[in-house]
C-alpha cells in the first residue's frame, strides 16, 4: 500500500487508506514524539480533521510504502524520519483501541491479526476512547 502524504491533506484521509489495508490497527498522528516503549499522552493526539500542513508546518510531502511486514516502530520512524510527523499505532482489542508501546516490534500484519481475533464477538454500538497497551 502507498500513502500520499500531501500538505492539503487530511488525517483522516490517510487514517481511511491505512483502515482499508489494517482494518483492526489505526494510526494517529500527535503534536511531540514519544520516547521508545511509553505511550503517548492524549492530551497531545492531533485531531483527525486537520491537514498535515496544519500540524507540522516543515511537513515533507512525498509516498510513504507501508508494508505488511514493517514493523510498527519501522513505520513511527519512517513517519518521523521521512515526514517530520509524529505517528502512533493503536490497535483494536474488542470494542477499545490499545496503544501498541509494548509490542511496537510485532509487524503490521501480526498487529493487524491480534486485533482481529481480540476483536471478535457482539459488537455493541459505539466505541471506547483509545487506551494505552500497558494501563
Amino acid at each position: 500500500m502507498t500513502l500520499t502524504l500531501k500538505r492539503n491533506v487530511l488525517i483522516s484521509n490517510l487514517q481511511r487508506a491505512f483502515a482499508e489495508h489494517f482494518p483492526f490497527i489505526k494510526i494517529e498522528f500527535f503534536s511531540q514524539p514519544h520516547a521508545k516503549g511509553k505511550p503517548t499522552s492524549a492530551k497531545l493526539m492531533i485531531p483527525s480533521n486537520r491537514t498535515l500542513s496544519e500540524i507540522r508546518s516543515f511537513a515533507k510531502e512525498g509516498e510513504l510504502e507501508v508494508n505488511p511486514d514493517m514493523t510498527v516502530d519501522q513505520l513511527e520512524q519512517v513517519f518521523e524520519n521521512k515526514f517530520g510527523l509524529y505517528v502512533q499505532v493503536f490497535r483494536k482489542s474488542g470494542r477499545i483501541w490499545l496503544e501498541t508501546t509494548a509490542t511496537d516490534e510485532w509487524t503490521l500484519s501480526r498487529q493487524n491479526q491480534e486485533g482481529r481475533e481480540l476483536s471478535d464477538g457482539p459488537k455493541e454500538d459505539g466505541e471506547i476512547p483509545d487506551y494505552h497497551e500497558q494501563e
